[in-house]
């Protein structure tokens, strides 16, 4: 098959980003995959370019380069194709809407995968018929505002399959959408096996790592260590991870840590990349999130051999850990609980080793192999079904093509005759 993923910008760094290079480079084993990232801001990607990949941009954003397009009329002007409802839409313009637009029409593949819920609307929008359309889901419905639900119920109906990283967001799509004839399918993400050995769980350090945000209800974390200080004065804990651009949140944990009196056993550690290296110095990893969509964290932490105690929030750690055998799941926001369940495998040796070699063993169902092959067949029996026999019937895709149709092509073609004129000019 001949793949094709849409990125939004596959030059930073970001869960969907790697999540996305780790799919692309198992499947680039048997067939033929490119990536195509809207932005490209960095002469190489951050993250590594997945091998076998063939990597394309949509819009140069970088300033020393002969086709750079910050200074293209059109990227003044706001996108009218990429909803307004999606996070980055002050990112996308019109010049975005015309690149995107083109590219879809001239894609040559048998599937295009879009990466973020703005890019699969504009790929049911805009992909030209022949090519089976996929939306991925890396974030849950819930998370999206009600504007950008609303458009996704009417337009994720043009798509042959979505698919999401748990169950629970799959029930979401299914039980609160209507989208006949769309496959959806929860797909989780992968982690590829560490380079480095497991940990054997030894040391007397729990591990944390993520944004510095509200969401990962880190001062719950701080305040059950706290606890764990108190009867427990030997072990320490590490939080890995970049605050946001206020850096409110990173000066409110360590005003908490100073006033818990834990700055010898609490230190926040800043981002580190990669992180294993860092995960297998402990024996035990925290996660006390009020909402994963997965749990990426807690997956790297197991692949490193360490068990998990973790909020039991939406979506993702009920999916991934197993109470008892490979970790714990505690209460959201429950302080007690998560000291309680960090006590009970710092004073039970042979229990956390055990755990921890569970997690080893239990994870490996993440590995890139396995979660490809799953993709895989999706993809196999969507591109076999042909044109004729799709997900989307005949009449509904006359139907939701009616709508928008004229306009699309219309706009389409105006902008796309003017950048190519301009780009004419420039390399002239």
């Amino acid at each position: 098959m001949r793949i094709s993923f849409l990125l939004h910008n596959a030059y930073g760094i970001g869960g969907t980003i790697r999540t996305t290079f780790n799919l692309a480079h198992a499947l680039a084993e048997r067939h033929d995959v490119e990536i195509v990232s809207v932005f490209r801001h960095r002469d190489e990607p951050a993250m590594g370019a997945p091998a076998g990949v063939t990597m394309k941009h949509l819009v140069d954003l970088r300033k020393k380069s002969p086709g750079y397009d910050g200074d293209d009329p059109l990227a003044k002007l706001p996108a009218k194709v990429f909803p307004r409802g999606d996070g980055r839409h002050k990112q996308y313009s019109r010049l975005t809407d015309v690149r995107i637009a083109a590219h879809l029409a001239s894609l040559d593949a048998d599937m295009v995968v879009g990466t973020r819920p703005g890019l699969n609307i504009t790929i049911a929008r805009q992909t030209r018929r022949g090519v089976v359309r996929v939306g991925q889901e890396h974030l849950t419905l819930d998370s999206h505002g009600y504007r950008l639900r609303r458009e996704i119920a009417h337009r994720y109906t043009m798509l042959d399959a979505v698919t999401t990283v748990t169950e629970a967001d799959a029930r979401s799509y299914r039980e609160r959408l209507k989208l006949p004839g769309v496959r959806i399918e929860a797909v989780p993400n992968s982690v590829p096996a560490p380079a480095v050995a497991p940990a054997d769980c030894t040391a007397k350090w729990v591990v944390a790592a993520g944004r510095l945000t509200r969401v990962k209800r880190y001062d719950l974390l701080v305040e059950a260590f706290s606890k764990v200080v108190a009867a427990r004065p030997d072990w320490r804990l590490r939080i890995y991870g970049s605050g946001d651009a206020s850096g409110n949140e990173k000066q409110a944990l360590r005003a908490l840590i100073d006033e818990r009196g834990l700055h010898n056993h609490v230190f926040l550690m800043g981002p580190a990349n990669p992180l294993e290296a860092e995960w297998v110095k402990g024996s035990i990893a925290a996660v006390t999130s009020r909402l994963e969509s997965f749990g990426m964290t807690i997956v790297e932490a197991m692949r490193c051999g360490l068990p998990v105690v973790s909020t039991d929030c939406p979506h993702g750690p009920g999916e991934i850990v197993e109470d008892g055998v490979d970790g714990r799941l505690v209460p959201v926001g429950d302080v007690d609980a998560i000291a309680d369940a960090l006590l009970g495998l710092i004073g039970d040796d042979e229990m956390r080793q055990r755990a921890g070699r569970a997690a080893l063993a239990a994870s490996a169902r993440f590995d890139p192999a396995p979660i490809a092959e799953r993709h895989e067949a999706l993809f196999t029996e969507l591109v076999a079904r042909g044109e004729g026999a799709r997900s989307r019937g005949a009449l509904r895709e006359a139907l939701h093509r009616g709508r928008s149709a004229l306009y699309d092509k219309a706009y389409s073609l105006r902008y796309l005759a003017a950048d190519v004129i301009r780009r004419g000019k420039k390399s002239a």
